[in-house]
């Protein structure tokens, strides 16, 4: 896997991040808020799990900025893998968020795309020669 590509795959991840977070937060402003969208009908039920669904959403945005500046070493590598362990895993856990919402398409891909991520940037952190600590420039 080229330098260039694994570069692309972190810019690739990183839209994901922003695309789906900046979705997610307004679906969840919407209906924390505003009592509008899918969301309304969850937090309707638990109103306090609004902060839960805002704080996941507003970092996994934060990790697509950084990874969006991301050099192509195996420590960043890894770490949007354990990015997409985390987010795909929690939406594994609380599938029935989706069912609740009636999202689950959104589920689908979004959950996919997670999988998708973890193992390609295994793959790419697995070819890079440089150790975790390495030079920026590798």
């Amino acid at each position: 896997m080229s330098v260039h590509f694994k570069r692309l795959l972190l810019r690739a991840n990183a839209i994901f991040l922003l695309a789906a977070s900046t979705g997610g937060f307004l679906s969840d402003v919407r209906g924390i808020f505003f009592g509008l969208g899918p969301v309304a009908r969850v937090v309707a039920q638990a109103p306090d799990a609004g902060i839960g669904f805002i704080e996941a959403h507003g970092l996994a945005f934060i990790l697509g900025i950084l990874l969006w500046h991301a050099q192509s070493l195996q420590s960043w590598h890894l770490a949007a893998a354990a990015i997409h362990v985390l987010l795909g895993t929690a939406n594994l856990v609380f599938w029935q968020l989706f069912i609740a919402a009636d999202m689950l398409d959104v589920g689908y891909v979004t959950t996919a795309l997670h999988g998708l991520f973890l193992v390609l940037q295994l793959l790419a952190a697995g070819t890079i020669t440089t150790p975790i600590t390495g030079d920026a420039r590798a």
